[in-house]
């Protein structure tokens, strides 16, 4: 494991001629080490790509995108389901730097065309969406981009490169945070922007050194570790969490539920023609009637689950979403309370246990 802010050179002459190692040396510490250029070789060879920038965070690598790619008087489509941190810095931070924007349904396919504007750069997407987990077709709208000449950007984060590759589907750009799966133990952060587009990596690289956004080598250690079990813990939890997603969706306290490898769910047939692995995450919505006091029964009753806003750990969550920021999203899929269950590598019957007494304390706390 290496440990540098300092790169030291030879002689004056390559010291001089230093910036010319930006792309495929070393020049600075902030611009990696040889640590985190392993743990990018690795992360590109997982996602079928040629080129991989790591950074410190998952909402790190989609801002590092924009910050990239993207200047004054551009215009940029994010779908509606996309991660909520990356809505306000498009929202806040990027329409303030003079970025257009438009916020777009997921449901959206080779239709998404249409909303393409001669000014359109990047065209983002997340599949599936981070709380209601919608599918969106990515191939088709990485196809309508390119064809407009506008960059396609994907944060593939729960399915991972062992369910969907994107690179291979067209897109130009895939975005993981390496915080979930890739770490898997709850204890890193850090983001990974892959690419087969030589001018596009040299473009997220040179923003990368000039931001500052280096990566710690414990860090890299960390999610290098995380990698070697990365096939074991995609399926284990992929099939225990198959296995609760049928279970929990037969609760009279779930309203619908959003877990796209389920047949009767919302996307189903786009994630059965794409996809190829389980994520671990699911959501659902509360039933009518089922108050807030009673979710907060719900999860005060939890023993195996934690609450938490994260996912992808070996350990199992559980996050709640109120109604109003379902109701305040334009073409909401549901206008109820959402819940989120992240599934660890605990023994799914003692999970379903859990949530079996949860729910009762739940129904006891209507009466």
């Amino acid at each position: 494991m290496w440990r540098a802010s300092t790169v030291v050179f030879d002689d004056m002459a390559r010291f001089a001629r230093r910036k010319e190692n930006l792309y495929d040396g070393y020049t600075y510490g902030t611009t990696g080490t040889p640590t985190s250029r392993e743990l990018e070789a690795r992360i590109a060879a997982l996602e079928g790509g040629n080129h991989c920038v790591v950074v410190p965070s998952g909402q790190a690598a989609l801002c590092l995108v924009l910050l990239a790619l993207v200047r004054a008087g551009d215009h940029v489509l994010v779908p509606e389901s996309a991660y909520g941190p990356l809505k306000t810095f498009v929202r806040e931070w990027m329409q303030g730097y003079g970025v257009e924007f438009s916020f777009y349904p997921p449901s959206a396919g080779s239709e998404i065309a249409s909303r393409i504007t001669p000014t359109t750069r990047v065209v983002m997407m997340e599949s599936p969406g981070s709380v209601t987990m919608e599918i969106q077709d990515v191939p088709a709208i990485a196809a309508a981009a390119r064809a407009a000449g506008a960059i396609s950007v994907v944060d593939n984060t729960w399915a991972t490169p062992l369910g969907f590759q994107p690179l291979a589907h067209g897109v130009d750009v895939c975005v993981e945070a390496a915080s979930k799966q890739f770490g898997g133990h709850s204890d890193v952060l850090l983001g990974a922007i892959t690419t087969n587009d030589r001018g596009l990596y040299e473009k997220l690289r040179r923003a990368q050194s000039v931001i500052g956004l280096p990566v710690s080598p414990d860090d890299c250690f960390l999610v290098l570790r995380g990698l070697e079990t990365l096939k074991v813990r995609v399926h284990a939890q992929g099939r225990a969490a198959e296995q609760i997603a049928t279970w929990v969706a037969r609760q009279p306290e779930v309203a619908e539920m959003f877990y796209p490898p389920l047949p009767q769910a919302r996307g189903h047939a786009l994630w059965k023609r794409d996809f190829s692995a389980c994520g671990c995450v699911m959501s659902f919505a509360v039933a009518p009637g089922v108050d807030e006091q009673a979710m907060g029964a719900f999860f005060n009753a939890l023993q195996i689950f934690s609450i938490g806003a994260s996912w992808g750990s070996v350990h199992s969550l559980a996050g709640y979403y109120p109604a109003a920021e379902q109701a305040a999203r334009a073409n909401p899929v549901t206008r109820s309370a959402v819940v989120r269950l992240s599934i660890g590598l605990e023994d799914p019957e003692a999970l379903i246990a859990d949530l079996d007494s949860a729910f009762r304390v739940c129904r006891a706390a209507l009466r």
